[in-house]
């Protein structure tokens, strides 16, 4: 899984547990909608850390317990 694919997965996850959907995450992060859906497409190949922190601060919630999760702990290097 990359570091793009990870981020996504987490934010699906913190949105289902809210039942909040796409829409509503830009608002309650005053981003566009496209923003959270270009983040969530798996075609795209990144997204960037402001993004993050303003989805994040959209769900209440500090960059340390969005990164908090195995998933990001599971992360394989990238640099080889």
């Amino acid at each position: 899984m990359s570091v793009k694919q990870a981020v996504a997965a987490r934010f699906q996850e913190i949105c289902a547990e809210r039942s909040i959907k796409p829409n509503e995450l830009a608002n309650r992060a005053g981003v566009t909608p496209s923003s959270v859906y270009s983040m969530l497409d798996p075609n795209r190949k990144e997204v960037t850390i402001n993004l993050i922190k303003k989805l994040c601060d959209g769900l209440d919630m500090t960059l340390g317990e969005f990164f908090s999760t195995q998933a990001f702990d599971e992360l394989e290097q990238e640099i080889k």
